[in-house]
């Protein structure tokens, strides 16, 4: 078992974990900007450590309605992903990929499928730019698909970011084609993984 911790991470590794996070945000605006068929911008990313209590708080607190996709990571590394967005920017993506607006509140069958096709290609770009980077093959499940309170779709994965100590890596996206919408993407690889990705970019 490796006894790296984020808390020991060098200053080099967290400027290669930005690095990554500005080509997941770009691979991600890319086929989000392909999915929409309209021109996406992106501002530059913002990668944090934080305590896992703050997590709730940079999203607006723990109240906020979120969007949260979650999914599984096999392969070289094993662990979890969590890409959460605002009801609001879901629903604005969801009108603009169906080519109607949305009436009612809540999503329905036809727009919590095409909710969670959003989340799995902007997950999956997220992946293939850490594949990528690191060489390593990286398979992910079938996403989940939660609308909730921030407090409460956290709460799914609280335990495993419990094994990783009290921080956890936080990449903040902002995305905007006429509408700004933040995208938060969470990365869970258990402490195995951390090593195998330190290796993987000469760093281990």
């Amino acid at each position: 078992m490796s006894d790296i911790t984020l808390e020991s991470m060098s200053e080099q590794y967290f400027d290669v974990l930005k690095e990554l996070g500005n080509i997941g945000a770009g691979n991600a605006t890319t086929a989000l900007a392909q999915m929409l068929q309209c021109k996406v911008d992106m501002k530059v990313p913002q990668v944090k450590l934080l305590e896992f209590n703050q997590i709730g708080d940079t999203m607006g607190g723990e109240e906020q309605i979120m969007a949260g996709i979650y999914l599984c990571v096999e392969g070289d590394i094993t662990g979890s992903i969590m890409f959460l967005l605002e009801k609001e920017s879901a629903r604005h993506l969801v009108s603009k990929l169906m080519g109607m607006e949305m009436t009612e509140d809540d999503f329905s069958e036809i727009e919590l499928s095409a909710l969670k096709e959003i989340g799995n290609i902007i997950t999956g770009a997220y992946l293939n730019s850490l594949s990528t980077i690191t060489n390593l093959k990286i398979y992910p499940s079938v996403p989940d698909l939660t609308i909730d309170m921030a407090g409460a779709i956290l709460s799914v994965p609280a335990i495993e970011f419990g094994t990783l100590g009290d921080k956890i890596l936080l990449i903040q996206t902002q995305f905007t084609d006429d509408y700004e919408l933040d995208g938060y993407f969470i990365l869970v690889p258990d402490l195995e993984s951390y090593a195998k990705i330190l290796k993987a970019l000469g760093l281990g």
